[in-house]
């Protein structure tokens, strides 16, 4: 496989042009929510409780890899309760100046979103606890001997953070959460569900087998699985008659070199990496990265996910192993240590 492109289109963080066709992908309401099914059971029965008491939601916590719909939900939260929405994150708030102007504007009930808030600095996460335990902020007027604290009460809200890094959180933000959900992967199923709904809204025909052909390759992340719609919907209007079928779904993402499973130049490196460099492992992942010439956390939080949910590579003490599955994806003989794989994503 070739080297990755600038802007990997298998990646499930945000990309230039996601903006826009996510918000109008985005479902509205629970019931439109495909999957998780037991985060949104828990949820339903959370915001039904809270407006039937005439409450504020307990703050909620969102967790898991990029792409998954974290966002989505802090949305679906805020439209069920019926309330307004603020949208910020950890690292666009930089002072306690900048919190404390948001947290009193805020309206009644209202829900404040952060993302990514496993960065918010220190001092502006010490400034957030009492606003999440007595609604209210201390606020310091004056510097030197003249300083004094001032508490300044805010209205009743409700915090939903949302992080691809939960172990990075400090243990006394977690804990001021009443509600902390996993997100999940997608199987093939669900993202054929969410494929068919958005290609109702964008206005494509798409068939089973172009259907199941996109699912396949989205990494189990309904961000990609837009992502790769809307380019394969491109494909199609250009060179096919404009109709999404099997053939035309494969041959569009094999000209964006996409395999069968979604794996790109960057998943084909680093498995090859640990293969043909150091034998299939283990080997730690700061050595993978210099090999590469990739940062550790990227290759932790964007391509060690999908690979492990595939079977391909395991985590062990010692570091990351190649099992036999990604030997032979790679056509090659898998090596005696290499371990039998875990159950795949497309079991």
């Amino acid at each position: 496989m070739p080297d990755d492109p600038t802007e990997r289109i298998t990646d499930g963080e945000p990309q230039e042009g996601d903006l826009q066709a996510d918000t109008s992908l985005r479902p509205k309401r629970l019931a439109e929510y495909i999957n998780q099914d037991k985060v949104k059971s828990n949820l339903s029965i959370s915001i039904e409780a809270a407006k039937g008491r005439n409450e504020t939601l307990d703050h909620v916590l969102l967790y898991g890899p990029p792409g998954l719909g974290k966002t989505t939900l802090a949305y679906i939260i805020a439209a069920e309760m019926g309330v307004s929405i603020r949208i910020t994150s950890g690292p666009a708030i930089e002072r306690i100046g900048d919190l404390a102007a948001i947290l009193t504007s805020l309206q009644e009930g209202d829900v404040l979103f952060i993302d990514e808030i496993h960065r918010l600095s220190r001092i502006v996460e010490e400034f957030l606890y009492p606003a999440l335990e007595d609604g209210a902020i201390d606020w310091v007027t004056g510097k030197g001997p003249g300083a004094r604290s001032i508490r300044l009460a805010i209205k009743p809200f409700t915090l939903v953070g949302a992080t691809t890094r939960y172990a990075m959180m400090s243990p006394p933000l977690r804990d001021r959460f009443g509600a902390v959900y996993r997100l999940d992967f997608h199987d093939t199923d669900a993202l054929s569900q969410i494929i068919r709904r958005s290609a109702s809204i964008i206005g494509i025909e798409i068939d089973d087998g172009g259907t199941d052909a996109i699912a396949r390759r989205a990494r189990g992340t309904p961000r990609v699985a837009n992502r790769l719609l809307r380019r394969v919907r491109d494909y199609a209007q250009v060179r096919a008659d404009g109709h999404i079928t099997d053939k035309v779904a494969a041959d569009a993402l094999e000209q964006l070199e996409i395999d069968h499973i979604g794996l790109d130049g960057v998943d084909y490196r680093v498995l090859r990496t640990i293969i043909e460099k150091f034998d299939g492992g283990p080997v730690g992942l700061e050595t993978i990265a210099a090999s590469i010439s990739e940062e550790a956390d990227t290759i932790m939080d964007v391509y060690e996910p999908y690979l492990m949910q595939l079977g391909f590579l395991q985590r062990t003490p010692r570091g990351r192993q190649a099992t036999r599955l990604a030997y032979e994806h790679l056509g090659l003989e898998p090596s005696a240590k290499a371990p039998a794989p875990q159950k795949s994503l497309f079991d």
